[in-house]
């Protein structure tokens, strides 16, 4: 055998090609292999901006003792947990059954059919952090295999009941309000008031998590589940986590404060982000908010711009070293801004040793001010960012990932309108075309990954979730009977290939050939929304765009599939704000052209509010439908909820007066 990773398209597995380990792409080939051999596998999962992925590998990887042992005993695959996120859920749960707590690198043993019996995560090249050697560990389970396959046979047995039963339904009654309270207490418990966010160090956005908050903010008024959203980002918005020179979001923050960024940016935390962002902005309009919704934009037209849509991530390193382009000294600072620099210090602290090992990190610790002062710091942020790319740049992770892109879509589309930027929705539609030409297949699916002009992983359904999802937000932000059409076409081909007969979906499709035999189900939201969770809100949303009442039939049917599961209930808030969409979501329709009056309903800060164009010819709707026969004289919107609607409404204000009477914060 030979390393075979010259053959990949993804950037992660490119980045090990030269390893003197045998690496493998996982396929039919490697796994005929290992059975050839009658070796276990030893599988690696990790992703190009993986800081301990790299250390891993420098220290393990790239050395010929480690690779001769590795080669001898062992069928070793690489995998790229973005381009396969199949493979690695499977994994990561298997890791997590076995009492592990999860991450990456993630690094698992299999039989040579790719049965799970033993996992970690990072191991370290001599014995520390309480762990052994990636060598001990190599040299033991080679033994074993070799001595014992009756004990790891059990072990084997054991792991297939337990992800069987992870991936189980728990059918019962779909969540009730009572359940949604009982999870949001539960969350607003663990916010941490001082810091802003959930939890301590580290300290993760948790997204979908504030997601849900927000939305119960407005079903309840419940004023603590506001306050923790607009705290959070406050505190992300102005804390290292983020780039106050280039824009965008680190991935998640080593410290409590949001200080210490681990420095990768990934595409899915920024789109997530910008739609908090433009929800939080569309309540109260916020300077900040908007300053680093405009900022995150730049961003992804900068830096993540590929081939017609945006790249997946940019890395933690560069020059091997964590953070380099990012972090600065004193001296550098002084030295770029001069006389300047005590104005800056004053906004953006800069202690003489630094905050993060004799190093800077630039945070905000001044709320925005007058338009001088904003003015002037921007030009000394331009300076210092010029000064910043004169280094070597962290490497960028090119790949295309279907998902990903569509959340982006989305978030720029309701961005677009709360920020008036028509821009921003224009630049949405023509990713979202160019997802559909380029990764689109003649049954309604979408490949989850290219790079190079090569597809390199079949679609999931988190790839046809999300682009039902970013087809709708694009129906709604502009009327175009086509986006529908096209939603419909992907929702078809999703319930052909993924649903399964408990009213559920599996991750894979039906006709999926390279994987073990465990197809995974999961509702629990990681950093991105789970693909049920997101088919729930899709189904409940065209349900109130088209009155369907199997689209109706069809999210009830989700919610009822784990209704008798709390546990899971609690890690799923996109599941659970798919139940409020379906139960009490505001329609407002809209007649006539008036931009005004419908930038006003697009923004609306309740994520349970659905905007439809009321064509002529809506008499095709059911008469049950709100939008059913309604006219106007002049452009106008009805508002309607529970089945009845207001008088039209003709201006923007008497719009969101009428809103707010419905559904608002406290």
């Amino acid at each position: 055998m030979r390393n075979t990773l010259d053959e990949a398209s993804s950037p992660y597995l490119q980045q090990h090609k030269h390893n003197p380990v045998h690496w493998q792409v996982w396929g039919p080939e490697a796994l005929a292999a290992a059975k050839a051999r009658n070796v276990p596998i030893l599988l690696s999962i990790g992703y190009a901006a993986c800081h301990w992925c790299h250390v891993m590998a420098h220290e393990s990887f790239e050395d010929p003792a480690v690779a001769e042992l590795m080669n001898t005993h062992y069928v070793n695959i690489k995998v790229d947990r973005e381009e396969r996120p199949d493979l690695d859920q499977l994994y990561m749960s298997a890791l997590h059954a076995m009492g592990e707590q999860g991450g990456w690198p993630l690094t698992m043993v299999l039989t040579p059919s790719g049965d799970p019996f033993w996992g970690g995560t990072y191991f370290p090249p001599e014995p520390r952090f309480g762990r052994p050697s990636f060598t001990q560990v190599l040299t033991s389970l080679a033994h074993a295999w070799a001595t014992d396959q009756s004990r790891i046979a059990e072990t084997v047995t054991a792991m297939t009941r337990a992800l069987t039963a992870q991936s189980a339904t728990h059918p019962g009654a779909a969540p009730t309000p009572a359940t949604l309270d009982a999870i949001r207490h539960s969350y607003l418990k663990a916010i941490d008031w001082r810091h802003g966010g959930i939890g301590t160090a580290p300290k993760f956005p948790n997204t979908p998590i504030l997601r849900f908050l927000w939305q119960e903010a407005f079903r309840t008024q419940d004023a603590q589940a506001a306050d923790a959203v607009t705290q959070a980002l406050t505190a992300m918005a102005q804390g290292g986590i983020y780039d106050h020179l280039g824009g965008g979001f680190s991935r998640y923050a080593t410290d409590e404060r949001w200080l210490i960024p681990h420095f990768e940016k990934m595409l899915y935390d920024n789109a997530l982000l910008l739609d908090l962002l433009a929800l939080a902005h569309a309540e109260t309009p916020t300077p900040l908010f908007a300053a680093r919704a405009a900022e995150t934009v730049t961003w992804l037209r900068q830096e993540m711009r590929t081939e017609g849509a945006w790249a997946a991530s940019e890395d933690a390193d560069s020059e091997g070293v964590e953070g380099k382009f990012y972090v600065w000294t004193l001296p550098e600072i002084e030295t770029v801004l001069g006389p300047d620099t005590g104005f800056f210090a004053q906004h953006y602290p800069l202690p003489a040793h630094g905050n993060w090992e004799e190093k800077l990190i630039l945070e905000r610790i001044t709320p925005l001010g007058p338009e001088a002062v904003e003015a002037r710091l921007a030009a000394l942020r331009a300076r210092l960012a010029h000064h910043r790319n004169t280094r070597i740049r962290p490497g960028r992770d090119d790949k295309i990932l279907t998902d990903w892109n569509a959340l982006t879509i989305a978030a720029l589309t309701r961005a677009s309108a709360v920020f008036a930027e028509h821009a921003w929705l224009q630049k949405a539609s023509t990713v979202f075309d160019y997802l559909l030409t380029t990764l689109g297949t003649p049954d309604g699916r979408l490949a989850h990954a290219t790079r190079a002009g090569k597809i390199s992983a079949a679609g999931l359904l988190e790839d046809q979730a999300a682009m039902i999802r970013a087809a709708l937000a694009l129906f709604e932000a502009t009327g175009s009977e086509h986006r529908l059409t096209q939603a419909q076409q992907i929702l078809s081909a999703t319930e052909q290939h993924f649903a399964d007969p408990t009213g559920a979906f599996t991750m894979s499709a039906d006709d999926a050939t390279d994987l073990p035999a465990h197809r995974i189900r999961t509702i629990t939201d990681g950093p991105t929304p789970s693909g049920i969770g997101l088919m729930a809100e899709n189904y409940a949303r065209l349900h109130h765009l088209t009155g369907s009442p199997e689209a109706r039939a069809k999210a009830q049917s989700i919610l009822e599939s784990f209704g008798s599961s709390p546990h899971r209930l609690a890690g799923s808030p996109t599941l659970l704000a798919a139940a409020d969409l379906l139960e009490n979501a505001t329609t407002l329709v809209l007649t006539g052209q008036n931009h005004a009056l419908t930038q006003a309903a697009l923004a609306s800060p309740d994520p349970a509010t659905v905007v439809l164009h009321a064509h002529p010819g809506t008499d095709h709707l059911p008469p049950t439908h709100p939008a059913y026969g309604k006219s106007s004289p002049i452009p106008a919107a009805f508002i309607c909820r529970g089945g009845t609607c207001t008088l039209p409404v003709t201006t923007p204000e008497e719009l969101r007066t009428h809103l707010r009477q419905i559904r608002s914060l406290p």
